[in-house]
């Protein structure tokens, strides 16, 4: 075996075969019947040409033909790529041609996007469509079925020689601007997003075989809510085959939280990983209902959120109703993996001491003064740096050796990955994430973090969400201005939500303004759309 996701997995198989390893709906697959079908898929991608190093795309919701054909292509040491299925034609269009794209998978609800923009794309040569049950027709010319496709083929194994130094390619989205694809080694991504060395500990599972070993303890059930195309739950669905986990996946392509704690309930979750408050509010805010209808939730014990954390108020509420469970914060992004963990409980939960989300750094993630290239002590309190990661880190971005550069750096004779997010020590060794520095603000003089802000807004009860940017002002150069999705239509003014965040923020950092919107826009991921959000602060303020 090598350090290689396709091995890893088929290890886990050959351990314990007849476990249940997916359920989506009425359908449920054991590991065997997982391994098959994958099998199949990469015997079919083989006989269309596809080899090692190609590039495929997969343009769907959460379905189990995402799992199959992400791990078909992984046997085969071809690269999926995850496609954001609410792209428009032109951002769909760039990150195709961008990925080197050969074959696509899509379900047949985005044929109409594709067959627009399909001329101008030379190098996707076959388009493979997946029956998702919408009404009429795939209208894109010689597109094939994916049942059929793989319906005569082998359900054996392919022989190929897999490597630790293969390839792994994932685009994200960011903050601000065009997807980027950020590639990693195989070996480098198992071990800082597929668990091969644990995120609180550091340790490291020395062998293939020792990692596939993880399988055989007790099995637990985990739930994914994220969509596939996003890394955090590729990666989720990983880690829950490579430990021998059922892995639950939500049917339905909408979110409804009184659904999710049905699932909960009637499968026995025992682990319910989201992202962030996108998810985490209407969760917290169905739960009582859940309770009270007699949902026996007792299963949970885990209940994490990754790319975007939990506030505060969504931590108190979920404890107080489920006082058993063990919350998890993990902070990170697709350069580096987690670069922070933080476990609150109901009698040891974290206090909050300010508005940026805090956690326990770890080994591996260091915060870097990049204008003097050295590492920031804990003892320092005052300095804003770079949160960075060391050691198995990306190669670079596909095909942009500009922001690779600046992403993927050297200090010290070790490599660093270093995204964007700032961070600060506190006084109790803890770091602060406040956020991107490309999205700061700079009012008066003064740097100001929107995560920051935004956390501390989040505590007053009647903000659902919001996304905070700064806009011109003749006296400030900016002004700090949030855009507020409420909980209800009642009132809600300036004062009372300086009032509410004066525990967490100081007085420069808070909103000179406020704007209701009906939607905070955010990527699936539940990153926030900073972009967006300025647009609509400027039109509602009359800003050009």
């Amino acid at each position: 075996m090598e350090f290689n996701a396709a091995d890893i997995f088929e290890g886990v198989v050959d351990r314990v075969a007849e476990r249940e390893a997916v359920v989506y709906g009425s359908t449920r697959l054991t590991y065997k019947e997982l391994d098959a079908r994958s099998n199949k898929a990469a015997n079919a991608l083989k006989k269309l040409g596809i080899k090692k190093g190609s590039h495929i795309g997969i343009y769907a919701f959460n379905c189990i033909e995402w799992l199959e054909i992400m791990l078909g292509t992984y046997k085969l040491c071809a690269i999926p790529i995850n496609i954001n299925y609410r792209y428009v034609e032109e951002e769909l269009k760039y990150l195709i041609d961008n990925a080197d794209v050969e074959a696509i998978f899509y379900q047949k609800q985005f044929s109409t996007k594709l067959n627009n923009i399909k001329d101008d794309l030379p190098l996707l040569k076959d388009f493979v469509c997946i029956n998702d049950g919408t009404d009429g027709g795939d209208i894109v010319e010689n597109n094939i079925d994916f049942e059929g496709l793989i319906a005569n083929e082998s359900e054996s194994r392919l022989t190929v020689e897999r490597s630790g130094d293969d390839q792994y390619i994932l685009y994200t989205g960011g903050t601000t601007g065009m997807p980027k694809g950020v590639v990693w080694r195989m070996e480098d991504v198992l071990m800082t997003l597929g668990g091969g060395i644990d995120a609180v500990t550091g340790e490291k599972y020395p062998t293939p075989e020792a990692f596939a070993d993880k399988c055989l303890q007790d099995q637990t059930v985990a739930l994914a809510l994220a969509p596939f195309m996003h890394g955090g739950a590729q990666w989720q669905s990983f880690n829950s085959f490579f430990s021998g986990w059922k892995l639950v996946i939500n049917d339905q392509a909408s979110f409804d939280a009184d659904y999710i704690w049905e699932i909960v309930a009637k499968e026995k979750v025992m682990n319910l990983t989201i992202m962030g408050d996108a998810m985490g509010r209407p969760l917290c805010d169905a739960l009582p209902g859940a309770l009270k209808k007699g949902l026996d939730l007792s299963s949970l014990f885990v209940f994490s959120s990754t790319a975007s954390v939990f506030s505060p108020s969504i931590k108190d509420t979920i404890l107080e109703y489920l006082p058993n469970l063990f919350l998890i914060d993990a902070v990170g992004s697709s350069e580096t993996g987690a670069t922070g963990v933080n476990i609150h409980t109901k009698d040891g939960k974290l206090k909050d001491s300010g508005g940026g989300p805090k956690f326990t750094k770890p080994n591996f993630s260091e915060i870097l003064n990049l204008d003097t290239l050295e590492i920031i002590q804990p003892d320092d309190t005052e300095t804003i740096g770079y949160l960075a990661r060391k050691g198995h880190v990306p190669l670079a971005y596909y095909k942009d050796e500009e922001k690779s550069k600046k992403t993927f750096i050297e200090v010290n004779g070790e490599r660093y990955s270093i995204p964007g997010d700032m961070a600060k020590y506190e006084e109790d060794g803890q770091m602060t994430l406040l956020g991107r520095g490309s999205v700061s603000i700079n009012s008066g003089g003064e740097k100001i973090f929107p995560e920051e802000v935004e956390m501390a807004l989040k505590a007053h009860s009647n903000v659902f969400d919001c996304l905070v940017v700064g806009v011109k002002d003749e006296k400030w150069g900016q002004k700090v201005v949030a855009v507020i999705q409420r909980r209800d239509e009642q009132d809600l003014i300036l004062d009372d939500l300086k009032e509410s965040a004066s525990k967490y923020i100081a007085s420069y950092k808070m909103p000179k303004e406020i704007v209701f919107s009906e939607i905070i826009e955010r990527a699936p991921s539940g990153k926030p759309n900073y972009q967006w959000a300025q647009n609509y602060a400027n039109s509602k303020l009359n800003i050009k």
